[in-house]
């Protein structure tokens, strides 16, 4: 019988003493409101349950607007310090901030109202925005949904096709913005090799996953993918160019009665064809049970299913995806990019050893071998 999985896989993501963060936001807050404001800070638990990559800290601001004391709820997104370990090569927060920010003038699609941006990293050590909180539930990553006993996989089939649908939906919306190439041209790969811009997000994920070797060493796995991708690079010039969320899993989305209401996590964004928003949104659940097969679980195989959500997405845009193969292989690179950072970052943190196979930490290896002989690579 295989081991249970374990019962704790929280990341650190870093060092920060919580204790600090209240008086650092009240001395910056005094400064950006108006004189006399005085504004008092309640810090919050952390979003921890989701989320790999950047920091977020919670948390109610008091002072007093026009003779009175008023309090918001605010949510921090906090850059992560270069010394512990980040996901990402860059994080640009004025491109995510001018992101949600057009998405929330255009569209829709339930995004954070965005708020003031520190850029300067001088209050809390790396730069950080502010975005209203949205009362919601997410699907759990920590541990994942699909592994039973919460309010996702507890719920009927029906309310389970109804979260799916209308993630589909909001997606749907996204792409439906109008002139994304020009709009969102800040979000292109511009400064990477391609003549369109799946080109230049393959060359963006070729860097990437070079920048992250050093740290833990070559994945063979991982290059011969990414050898495979550059080969049989789809012809996308006749494709609309869209833009794409980037991280378009259900885990980053905020939800009221099986309907978003807030679309969060926008490091990934970046524009490219329909398709790669869609493979990210089953790939991740095909992730997720392929690790809940390692561990005999009987997880959620009727939900997320390729062929069901691009119907679904078909219906509402009456666009016809291509074939996923491609996006479902490059997106494999970047998960295990994804882990080869967050692995070299529990290291650090000195929450495992340093394995002597990198690709021991690739949780989906199974699930991308079998990709790769369907392909015929």
């Amino acid at each position: 019988m295989t081991q249970g999985p374990p019962a704790d896989l929280k990341l650190q993501r870093t060092s920060r003493d919580p204790s600090t963060v209240p008086g650092l936001l009240e001395d910056w807050l005094a400064g950006a409101l108006p004189p006399g404001a005085a504004p008092e800070v309640t810090l919050r638990s952390g979003i921890d349950a989701n989320g790999m990559s950047s920091e977020t800290l919670v948390f109610d601001a008091t002072w007093t607007e026009d003779g009175e004391r008023r309090t918001e709820e605010y949510v921090a997104r906090v850059a992560p310090s270069p010394d512990e370990f980040p996901v990402f090569q860059g994080y640009a927060l004025q491109d995510q901030y001018d992101a949600i920010r057009i998405v929330g003038g255009r569209t829709e699609v339930p995004v954070p109202t965005v708020g003031l941006v520190e850029p300067t990293g001088e209050v809390l050590g790396t730069p950080f925005f502010l975005m209203g909180r949205i009362e919601g539930v997410v699907p759990p990553d920590v541990p994942p949904y699909n592994w039973g006993d919460n309010w996702l996989a507890d719920a009927t089939p029906e309310q389970q096709r109804r979260l799916q649908d209308n993630t589909v939906r909001a997606i749907a919306g996204l792409h439906a913005i109008h002139d994304a190439a020009d709009t969102f041209a800040f979000l292109d790969r511009s400064g990477h090799p391609g003549a369109t811009p799946l080109e230049r997000n393959l060359a963006w994920v070729r860097s990437w996953y070079d920048w992250s070797v050093p740290d833990l060493g070559r994945s063979p796995i991982a290059e011969r993918t990414l050898a495979w991708l550059e080969a049989h690079l789809p012809d996308t010039s006749a494709a609309d160019t869209v833009l794409c969320w980037g991280d378009s899993r259900i885990g980053n989305v905020l939800y009221r009665d099986f309907a978003p209401v807030g679309v969060l996590d926008w490091e990934m964004a970046a524009i490219g064809p329909r398709e790669m928003d869609l493979s990210w949104m089953v790939f991740a659940h095909m992730v997720f049970e392929s690790i809940t097969a390692v561990f005999e679980m009987p997880g959620m195989p009727h939900f997320m299913r390729e062929d069901d959500v691009k119907a679904t997405y078909e219906e509402l845009t009456g666009v016809r995806l291509g074939d996923l193969t491609w996006y479902h292989l490059y997106n494999a690179v970047q998960w295990c990019i994804v882990f080869m950072r967050t692995g070299a970052r529990q290291i650090h943190f000195g929450e495992i050893e340093r394995p002597e196979d990198i690709e021991t930490l690739f949780h989906h290896k199974p699930l991308m071998e079998r990709l790769l002989a369907e392909a015929g690579a």
